[in-house]
């Protein structure tokens, strides 16, 4: 990248320094130093720590030891130069709105990895020597015991931008060549959006809207790991939590802690677990009820409970569409009358990336392509698309955010008598889609022919389905 691409001079240098050719890209100044600053303070601050940093002892797997300093002078001077890297690495985590931080070590080297917009991009190589002690100082950070490396640990880390404060929170594990890190980032920004802005199209925002506004009943989000779940309720209870609620949650863990809501964390030692705390939430005098997940039939009942006695109760389930919820209730032993009578409904969601609007181009999808995806094909053949051809914002992918995609079901009274007289799962989906749900392909479809993702994010994240 260079601001003059005229300029020859430069342009044979470096091919002379570098012995390579070079095809030149224009950039805008500020954006060369941006680069700079970002990738080269990161870099010269491991450079710096890794000369201090003694010869690393013979690999010994799980049982590698700790990094030797040879003297005080050079363990105070390293210690400086690997907490420079970690915050180096912290800002440029959150610049990227990186979701995740991964430090993985290797044989010969560990990869710092960050997942943006759901998907891990390798960012830098760490030289073995340094891995060690950038992982110390995180640890040290999270409050763990830097000297215990046999053993999982977790903790957390509270992370002050610019006034406004983030959490991350920490694992660590022990694997073939170390410890591996994973930080999870909590921004707020992210967690608590307008509930009008996470991707719902004007029919589900509406049944959502409904849901929130119920006086009593239970409303089931659905969904893998990192499909936005927690996005999704969090940013629901912030919209409903008005001074004239008790909003109570109890979460495995407490994933953002926030001053509206009365937060109980799950603490299976303690023997405090889902079930245990939801046998007493109701002396607490709850309007709303968030429960981080139903895993068993104890916490199940618990949630009906609260809902037949007057309670809103938010949760989730891991199944992998709406409909799907009442099967997993009715597997874990609740009777099918008490969910005909509790459930609102549910809703499966997923997250697609959104397509780069800095570098969005129009093409045109032949029908061979459409055939191709699944996707129906229109009179003339072809149809008219966007995608991201890849630029400095999206870091050459095409792709910047995120959005959801979305599968409601309400409950009705013909779903209702479904589910007392023993229907199918495929029957009673077939009857929810008659009454105007839209599956998640449907949805994922719908934003890719308004311009919002493409049919290969579509299909990579629906499969199938």
């Amino acid at each position: 990248a260079i601001c003059n691409p005229d300029n020859k001079v430069v342009l044979a240098e470096i091919e002379r320094a570098n012995q390579l050719s070079v095809k030149p890209y224009l950039a805008t100044k500020s954006d060369i130093r941006k680069t700079l600053a970002e990738f080269f303070g990161f870099q010269s601050s491991i450079s710096a720590a890794e000369s201090h940093l003694a010869r690393p002892l013979v690999d010994l797997g799980n049982l590698e030891q700790y990094v030797r300093i040879s003297s005080t002078e050079e363990a105070a001077s390293s210690d400086q130069h690997v907490t420079s890297a970690v915050d180096h690495m912290f800002n440029y985590a959150f610049e990227q709105r990186a979701s995740d931080i991964h430090i993985e070590p290797k044989r010969e080297q560990a990869l710092v990895r960050l997942r943006i917009d759901g998907v891990l991009h390798t960012i830098y190589k760490l030289p073995k020597v340094v891995h060690a002690a950038v992982v110390s100082r995180i640890k040290s950070l999270a409050r763990l015991d830097i000297a215990e490396k046999r053993r999982p640990q977790d903790g957390r880390i509270k992370v002050d931008r610019g006034g406004q404060e983030a959490e991350i929170r920490v694992s660590t594990v022990p694997v073939a060549f170390g410890e591996k890190a994973v930080l999870r980032i909590l921004d707020p920004d992210i967690l608590f959006q307008d509930v009008d802005k996470i991707g719902f199209s004007a029919r589900d925002l509406e049944v959502y809207k409904s849901f929130m506004s119920a006086p009593h009943g239970i409303f089931l989000v659905t969904g893998p790991t990192g499909s936005g779940k927690s996005t999704t309720l969090y940013s629901t209870l912030k919209q409903i939590a008005t001074p004239e609620k008790n909003v109570v949650t109890v979460e495995d863990p407490v994933e953002m802690v926030h001053e509206e809501f009365n937060q109980i964390p799950v603490q299976p030692l303690l023997d405090v677990t889902f079930s245990t705390i939801l046998r007493n939430i109701l002396r607490q005098d709850p309007d709303i009820i968030m429960i981080g997940e139903i895993r068993d039939l104890d916490t199940a009942v618990n949630a009906v409970q609260a809902a037949l006695t007057g309670h809103l109760v938010f949760s989730t389930l891991h199944t992998n569409d709406a409909v799907a919820s009442i099967s997993r209730l009715l597997d874990l032993g609740v009777q099918s009358f008490m969910i005909g009578s509790t459930l609102l409904g549910a809703m499966a969601q997923r997250l697609v990336r959104r397509i780069c609007p800095h570098c969005s181009e129009i093409y045109r999808m032949s029908a061979d392509e459409l055939r191709g995806f699944g996707l129906p094909v229109t009179e003339d053949g072809e149809i008219e698309l966007r995608r991201g051809k890849g630029g400095q914002q999206c870091r050459g992918t095409g792709y910047l955010g995120r959005s959801g995609i979305f599968e409601i079901f309400a409950m009705s009274d013909r779903i209702r008598k479904q589910i007392s007289g023993g229907s199918s799962e495929t029957e009673i989906r077939q009857t929810a889609m008659e009454e105007g749900m839209t599956t998640l392909k449907e949805d994922a479809w719908q934003k890719v022919k308004i311009g919002i993702t493409t049919p290969e994010e579509a299909l990579r994240v629906t499969g199938g389905d």
